[in-house]
């Protein structure tokens, strides 16, 4: 046992005589102003002497002293003071001052523990100081990830005069993001340069100053307009959360920043319960909350803990020699390099999150909160940043949804319009009547505002905008109209007749469109095309005429030629007795009679016997019961519809001629399709409409179609469609002029950046699902003020007859041909047929029994009788054959054998 007692004793002397000293100084500078870095540091050297686990045997002994902000002599003579007493480390200070105390701790290599934004950012090679504040290009890429996941894409940026832009680097080379660089003066009046934002039309800004100053500047922005539900501000002050912003809780503006503190940490609430008791202690009221502690505290507080971490590790691996240092000497710690190499390879969860370096010695893994103004709970967490993952957001689309309804709940919009019809209209003798506000309009979209703010909750006045403008930009790039006074935060929403283009969706917020339209043509009606006396011909077109006449004639021949080769249309003109003649009743003047006779449905006394010829007649008879049929049905089509002598079908057609004038309002979305159009026929109608003189352009629809009415139709109106439905069903002179020339849509506009878009493009949606809107254009286009008046109209397609083409009934003329070339081919058969059976009887060859009948067919003479040709009786060698001339169709009529006909020699 007493061995084991001095062994003991031994161990403990050996501990006492090498290792730390029983107290061991550190030395705080502080800035005057900065009264919270010095009671947190007192508190943390106070956590630390009472913490057990921590440097147990020694007490850390913590000098305060306060410097001016520029006085960097006084500094360092203070900090040469302390070195003839020992110092193991140094604090601060957090100005700039704080360059020249690191390079006498550097000559000392003494640990200098900084808590400050370090704008050069430099590290040497012997380098003692350690920095806690988040690394400045690790901040810009927070600062990035957080205006990206935004969308903002114009954005004015105002910095210090003289700060450095360290921190924004990353965000200014973004290129998807136009930046206006716009510099704070270091004080006093700063509402000029709000005024050119404002000027700018930019509702998005990123404010880089201190935490000071946000309050002055956010008051001098709300004098000028830039506070409002359509602006949006992120700051880069970490200290945001301990501004407080009561005053703007009722404007709407959104403000977004970074917090590195999270106020609802146990560590948090509990350094800042000590920090208020312990000053209660020593009779100082201090007001401090969690959302109100600073980062340059906490900061402070957790370089203390941090320090004293190290110290203690180091303690227990090497000797720490503490002695007294002079400024004039060239003495030097033997403990510095180690000690910060310590702090820099240790990590600590602290009152500013997770506290550790990276390889450089610099802090660049931090977790940042991203908290955003609430109008009900002040500043609050919305999601978190961390350099490996950048923005997630915690909150949900129904989170934000429920939050934006919430803020439009018994908010007043100022809605911006232009009289219309039948979109918005005074209501007639609304002065007599009495009626005020809201009460004095009209319309589809006065009803269609008024149901989207029952379903949001939200009130509304309404005014007509002053220029009379829908909003289009000038030649000097500005905008006027209704787009204009939503930009000059004159009205808050845009409804009428208002298409959606690209040029308007970068000005302005755009809700889902809640009609669908495109340019057309309102035009005149037609004038009735007066009855042609020849308008029973309308139904074939001429070359169909032509190719019936044809036809018919070709028939006609067809049928004689035929008649007179075939045999078995040569008959005995008295069939009672025998005759020396044979007779062909298919003359010329028959066969013409029986076609045309066949083609008016009358018939005929004669009838073809022979194949050939009934087969061409059957074709003919099916030919002309096709053609009739078809005339028939397309006359009545003819007599019962009106025809129209319509100059123009389509735009095309108007680019093409110069008589009749057109044009278009002379701003908004429809000049500026022709203006920009690429394509070539709207080209050449923009140069006729921009050369016309008189003017072609209109201030206003009204005025438009007020002119096409009188032009008696001389000029066309180019207009959304939805508009020229309207007028259609009231004026029946009327028309519109082929399809849409593009496809738009209308939609509820509001300020770029409006917080209630999405709300009012839901409400949008519930109405289309529900039938409800369709309801309001049928009421409003067909019910009210004398629509369905003119009815249902046609396109002229449908409602006029076409004449029949060749394309048409053409496939009857070539069964005909075919069925020509048949008969043909039957009729040259019959021919030959007979002619070989009465060579073989007789003594002369085929060939020139074929001569002779085919010259009797065809001879010009065109007789239809013929004589009997009998031939001689076997045996009878003496005898005479008469030899006349046969046709090639006639039929030999021979006697047999035994018959009393021979012919006298």
């Amino acid at each position: 046992m007493c061995f084991i007692g001095f062994y003991l004793f031994l161990s403990v002397f050996i501990y006492t005589s090498n290792g730390i000293p029983d107290s061991v100084r550190i030395l705080g500078l502080f800035d005057s102003e900065n009264q919270m870095e010095e009671i947190a540091f007192r508190y943390a050297v106070d956590r630390v002497n009472s913490a057990r686990h921590v440097l147990p045997r020694t007490r850390v002994l913590g000098q305060v002293e306060r410097v001016s902000l520029r006085d960097s002599f006084t500094a360092s003579k203070k900090v040469c003071n302390f070195l003839r007493y020992g110092l193991v480390g140094v604090f601060g200070p957090s100005s700039d001052t704080a360059t020249h105390i690191q390079s006498l701790c550097d000559a000392f290599e003494l640990p200098h523990v900084e808590t400050r934004y370090d704008r050069k950012r430099k590290r040497y090679r012997y380098d003692f100081a350690v920095n806690l504040y988040p690394h400045p290009e690790t901040l810009s890429k927070a600062y990035y990830d957080l205006v990206k996941s935004w969308g903002w894409k114009n954005v004015a940026l105002l910095y210090e005069q003289g700060s450095s832009l360290t921190e924004l680097q990353e965000l200014m080379k973004a290129q998807d993001i136009n930046f206006h660089l716009k510099e704070l003066p270091l004080e006093g009046d700063v509402r000029p340069l709000l005024k050119e934002i404002r000027k700018d039309s930019i509702s998005q800004i990123v404010l880089a100053c201190s935490s000071k100053r946000i309050l002055d500047i956010l008051r001098q922005a709300n004098q000028v307009g830039l506070i409002s539900t359509y602006h949006s501000y992120v700051l880069t002050s970490l200290d945001l959360q301990t501004v407080d912003l009561a005053e703007f809780r009722d404007s709407g503006v959104n403000i977004t920043g970074y917090s590195i503190i999270d106020p609802t940490k146990s560590e948090v609430a509990n350094a800042v319960s000590d920090w208020v008791f312990g000053e209660l202690r020593y009779g100082r009221a201090l007001d401090l909350t969690e959302k109100k502690l600073t980062v340059s505290a906490a900061l402070i507080y957790d370089a203390v803990l941090l320090f004293s971490k190290a110290l203690h590790d180091l303690d227990r691996s090497q000797d720490i020699s503490v002695r007294p240092m002079n400024c004039n000497s060239p003495d030097q710690t033997t403990y510095g390099s180690a000690l910060v190499s310590y702090m820099k390879l240790m990590e600590l969860d602290g009152l500013t999150g997770s506290i550790k370096f990276d390889g450089r010695g610099y802090r660049t893994q931090f977790s940042l909160d991203i908290i955003e103004y609430s109008h009900t709970e002040d500043f609050k967490k919305i999601g978190t940043w961390t350099p490996s993952y950048g923005t997630n957001f915690t909150r949900n689309y129904q989170d934000v949804y429920a939050q934006i309804i919430e803020g439009l709940q018994n908010r007043t919009f100022r809605v911006t319009t232009i009289l219309t019809q039948p979109y918005v209209m005074l209501v007639p003798d609304w002065e007599a009547l009495g009626l005020e506000g809201n009460d004095r309009f009209e319309g589809f979209a006065v009803e269609l505002i008024k149901d989207i703010s029952e379903i949001l909750k939200f009130n509304y006045k309404i005014h007509v905008v002053e220029d009379g403008n829908y909003g289009s930009l000038d030649a000097n790039g500005q905008w006027n109209g209704m787009i204009k006074e939503l930009l000059d935060q004159k009205a808050d929403v845009a409804i009428g007749d208002l298409s959606i283009n690209y040029d308007r969706e970068t000005a302005v917020d755009f809700t889902t469109p809640f009609l669908n339209t495109g340019i057309s043509i309102l035009y005149k009606k037609a004038q009735k095309k007066p009855p042609s006396l020849f308008s029973f011909l309308l139904p074939f077109s001429v070359d169909v005429w032509i190719y019936m006449a044809t036809a018919y004639l070709g028939v006609s021949v067809l049928l004689f030629i035929l008649a007179r080769i075939t045999p078995d249309e040569w008959d005995s003109p008295h069939p009672c007795k025998e005759s020396d003649v044979l007779e062909n009743t298919f003359n010329m003047q028959n066969c013409t009679w029986f076609t045309i006779g066949s083609l008016m449905q009358q018939g005929s006394d004669i009838a073809p016997k022979a194949v050939s010829l009934r087969l061409v007649a059957a074709l003919w008879w099916f030919f002309t019961l096709i053609m009739i049929s078809s005339y028939t049905a397309n006359l009545a089509a003819f007599l019962t519809v009106e025809r129209m002598d319509s100059p123009i079908e389509s735009a095309e057609d108007l680019a093409k001629q110069t008589k009749i004038k057109y044009g278009c309002v002379g701003s908004g979305s429809t000049i500026a399709f022709f203006r920009d159009s690429k394509i070539p026929t709207y080209q050449r109608m923009w140069s006729f409409m921009e050369s016309a003189r008189p003017s072609v352009f209109n201030k206003n629809t009204p005025e438009g179609i007020d002119r096409v009415i009188k032009s008696n139709g001389g000029y066309a109106f180019m207009t959304e469609s939805a508009t020229i439905e309207y007028q259609t069903e009231r004026n029946c002179d009327l028309v519109q002029i082929g399809g849409n020339l593009d496809s738009k849509g209308y939609g509820v506009a509001l300020p770029h950046g409006s917080p209630f878009t999405g709300a009012f493009s839901s409400a949008v949606l519930q109405l289309l699902e529900s039938n409800k809107i369709l309801i309001l254009k049928t009421k409003w286009w067909k019910e009210k003020h004398g629509g369905g008046r003119c009815g249902k109209k046609e396109s002229k397609s449908l409602s006029s007859a076409n004449e029949l083409g060749l394309a048409n009934v053409g496939g009857v003329f070539v069964v005909l041909l075919l069925g020509l070339i048949a008969a043909s081919i039957v009729g040259l058969f019959e021919f030959f047929w007979k002619a070989r059976k009465l060579a073989g009887d007789e003594v002369e060859s085929i060939k020139a029994e074929m001569f002779k009948e085919l010259k009797f067919a065809l001879s010009c003479s065109g007789e239809d009788t013929k004589p009997v040709r009998k031939r001689q009786r076997i045996g009878d060698s003496d005898s005479n054959i008469n030899r006349n001339s046969v046709n090639r169709s006639a039929i030999w009529k021979s006697n047999g054998p035994n018959s009393n006909n021979n012919s006298n020699s």
